[in-house]
């Protein structure tokens, strides 16, 4: 039986339908957010040239701040994708009940298992395997490339000691699973060999039998997160690497939390920008995500005055300056959708085939965010992500159907969006009788 071959498609083209497949699905694109962000220019450019600093050793932070539809989302994800161009090593951390602030260890974990770099998701392995070929080539090369296999291991196994000497002195346990790692690799020993990486990622229930092996006792804990995670940045340079884009989302999170759990959480964030600016965490950038009553509410930021000194912005005026601790996103209006469903149109058109624009128009695309604003309340900032996924659909079906009109065929119902609505969505819905 002959399969024909599926026709091949170029880079663009398939970014483009990676895009608009996520749009339907109503979530951010993982990648090429710049065809289809806007009015984020200012702002990119100052977290670009933060990264800039960060890869040459230094560390940074920055805070965002912005109520629901402000575009919080977009420009966390859209800041990743700028530094992993940039050559860094990304993750994204989400704060919840299971991973509060306060914890550092679960802050960790998180980092662990959501490194990502330009190639790849789920990165570690792939991130710790190339650091140990670049210190096994490094010794080859010193040596003239004339090493036994036993010669070379220890020999690698004191460069693992020596690349992460400030770490060890503190603590071994680091160095002493890399090495087990290595060791078990070079052995086929992969059961081994994931439960260290599982160790060094502080995964729960790795087995007693991989910690006798590697001499190490105990676990990583919230003592000790932020060491490990300096000693992972290490490596992740050591692997040809700029550093590592940490974004913290939705810290909001922790103002229903308990005081001495809030205080101990802001206290976590004290000690990060302190250790960044004392030039303890190079190559490492921090994102942090709020809504304004997480910085100025009674149970937020404001509640602990050394960290409200840290981050507090001066605002005197309509011009913002995004180079201060924090970047304050402005409600998404009509202008700003519309410019964004243009662009949709645009990658569409790479995507698929040139819609049909007259059908398609501006002045359609403008009726349509009426309709749907109209059963939010007016809240245009809160519909980006219904109406684009309404869009792409009116798009589908002028592309599939010539004889589709959408002036006739588009009426706005919300009731298939029953179960899938946000709860501030949902707030300010409309309800009809």
């Amino acid at each position: 039986m002959n399969i024909p071959e599926p026709e091949r498609m170029d880079k663009t083209r398939l970014a483009s339908i990676n895009i608009i497949n996520a749009l339907r699905r109503g979530t951010v694109p993982a990648g090429g957010l710049e065809r289809i962000a806007v009015g984020l220019d200012i702002e990119e450019g100052v977290i670009a040239k933060q990264l800039d600093y960060v890869s040459q050793g230094g560390g940074d932070t920055k805070f965002i701040r912005g109520e629901y539809g402000s575009g919080k989302t977009f420009l966390v994800a859209r800041s990743l994708e700028i530094a992993r161009e940039k050559g860094f090593v990304t993750s994204h951390v989400v704060i919840s009940s299971q991973a509060p602030l306060h914890k550092v260890k679960s802050i960790y974990q998180q980092v662990c298992a959501g490194l990502r770099t330009k190639e790849e998701e789920h990165a570690l392995k792939t991130i710790v395997d190339n650091w140990l070929y670049r210190i096994e080539e490094r010794i080859l090369s010193v040596s003239g490339g004339e090493l036994a296999d036993a010669a070379l291991e220890e020999a690698t196994g004191k460069e693992i000691e020596a690349a992460l000497a400030g770490i060890s002195e503190v603590n071994s346990a680091l160095a002493a699973a890399l090495r087990t790692y290595y060791r078990a690799n070079n052995a086929g020993d992969f059961q081994l060999a994931q439960a260290a990486l599982g160790w060094i990622s502080a995964e729960p229930n790795i087995g007693r039998d991989f910690k006798v092996k590697a001499g190490i006792r105990g676990d990583i804990d919230d003592s000790i997160a932020f060491l490990f995670l300096r000693g992972l940045v290490a490596v992740i340079h050591g692997a040809g690497y700029s550093g590592i884009a940490i974004a913290v989302d939705e810290m909001e999170v922790t103002q229903g939390l308990q005081r001495s759990q809030r205080e101990k959480g802001y206290q976590t964030l004290v000690q990060i920008i302190d250790a960044l600016d004392r030039g303890e965490m190079p190559r490492t950038y921090f994102l942090f995500t709020g809504t304004p009553a997480m910085y100025d509410g009674s149970r937020g930021i404001r509640s602990v005055p050394p960290l409200y000194d840290r981050i507090s912005i001066v605002q005197t005026d309509g011009f913002k300056n995004p180079r201060q601790p924090q970047i304050v996103l402005s409600k998404f209006d009509t202008s700003k959708l519309e410019q964004v469903a243009l662009r949709v149109v645009d990658v569409y058109a790479q995507a698929y085939t040139e819609p049909d624009r007259e059908r398609i128009s501006h002045r359609f695309i403008r009726a349509m965010i009426r309709k749907i604003t109209t059963r939010f309340g007016g809240r245009v900032d809160i519909i980006p992500r219904i109406f684009l996924k309404e869009f792409v659909d009116m798009l589908d079906k002028c592309e599939l159907y010539e004889d589709y009109n959408p002036w006739e065929g588009y009426e706005f119902d919300a009731e298939h969006l029953k179960g899938e609505l946000k709860k501030e969505e949902e707030a300010v819905m409309v309800v009809k009788f």
